[in-house]
């Protein structure tokens, strides 16, 4: 157990967390969104700053993250909790393990039951809280062993483990490894300034471009991801955005546009994924994304300016590989997360000379 950071401490003990944008206000003994961050006695104390629920050692491709390092292993780290509720979560097991484990919630105080802003009581938690017991230089040392390039914090949301994941971090960038947040972006500011100063690179989800949808299927606000999204790349923060389309809900032209436009008003540069859907957790039965409709998509893309985009969980269907911008050559070859071959020289393509956005490239 460790005293969480960032939260203001209330009358009658209770606090108000300030890590994201929720800003849960928890009575003792009550835990936030995340159910991972818990009041006791009016201090706000983490659950997860000492155990992790996965490790793996992943090519960096799977993150996705296809212009940072290509090619390298990201020694990956997650534990439980997230402080969204997707219906379409395919790790829903970790991510929503204090929900689904503790049906049983406390209204959270000062939120209103539809914002699904649910706390359950401490002392429903029965059990430790699921995880390998770990330490950041635990971790460190686990990355270096295995031959990693990067450490990743990802799978369920990093910003909910914090603590261990800036901790680690802190340690990773004096040990030469590079650091990347794999994430929905629903973070605060203050956090997010202070985590990027050791962060090299991010992928962000951009769920969708419309509210409804984000209150629907997520339960939170649309503005503060954009705002995140749009702060990663100002901090110099390599960035790439995900979008997994999903039939129905967020694969008209008009939305596909809006979103493409927003990511080529921060830079044309950054790689936009759309992902292909496939069912899972409260959506289970929801078809797969047709590929003519992630054609599409990358054709809105391409018609908004965008240069490099890649079409997700589609695999063999040449929307994994990387072209250069101005003369259309064949730069780097993958198939699945697998990387083929790399002939991108000094961050440059070898026969026109333009460069190519991104960092390692070759």
């Amino acid at each position: 157990m460790k005293e969480a950071g960032f939260y203001d401490r209330l009358d009658n003990d209770r606090v108000q967390c300030r890590l994201c944008p929720h800003d849960c206000v928890i009575a003792d003994g009550a835990r936030g969104v995340c159910a991972v961050r818990y009041n006791s006695g009016g201090r706000l104390y983490t659950l997860v700053a000492d155990r992790v629920i996965s490790r793996h050692l992943d090519p960096i491709e799977k993150k996705p993250l296809f212009h940072f390092y290509p090619g390298s292993a990201a020694y990956s780290v997650a534990t439980i909790g997230c402080n969204l509720r997707c219906s379409f979560c395919q790790n829903w097991e970790i991510s929503q393990w204090g929900r689904e484990r503790f049906p049983k919630h406390l209204e959270a105080p000062g939120h209103a039951p539809d914002d699904a802003r649910l706390c359950p009581r401490l002392a429903d938690l029965g059990d430790e809280v699921p995880g390998d017991p770990v330490t950041p230089v635990q971790i460190l040392e686990g990355a270096l062993a295995s031959g990693a390039r990067s450490i990743a914090y990802t799978y369920t949301e990093p910003t909910i483990f914090y603590e261990l994941a800036y901790e680690t971090a802190c340690l990773a960038k004096e040990a030469g490894l590079a650091n990347v947040f794999i994430s929905n972006g629903y973070i605060s500011e203050a956090p997010q300034r202070e985590i990027a100063a050791v962060l090299d690179a991010a992928n962000v989800d951009l769920k969708f471009f419309r509210q409804t949808s984000y209150s629907h299927l997520s339960r939170v606000k649309l503005q503060p991801v954009l705002d995140a999204i749009a702060r990663y790349y100002a901090l110099g923060v390599w960035l790439e955005v995900t979008t997994l389309v999903i039939p129905g809900v967020n694969d008209s032209d008009e939305e596909l546009r809006d979103i493409a436009e927003f990511i080529c008003a921060i830079s044309p540069d950054i790689p936009w994924h759309i992902s292909r859907f496939h069912g899972a957790y409260e959506m289970s039965q929801v078809p797969p994304t047709p590929a003519a409709t992630l054609k599409r998509a990358a054709e809105i893309g391409q018609a908004a300016g965008l240069r490099y985009i890649y079409k997700g969980n589609l695999h063999g269907a040449d929307g994994e590989n990387t072209y250069c911008d101005h003369c259309g050559k064949l730069l780097i070859r993958r198939y699945g997360f697998q990387l083929m071959s790399n002939v991108v020289r000094n961050g440059a393509c070898p026969d026109c000379g333009t460069a190519v956005s991104g960092v390692g490239l070759g």
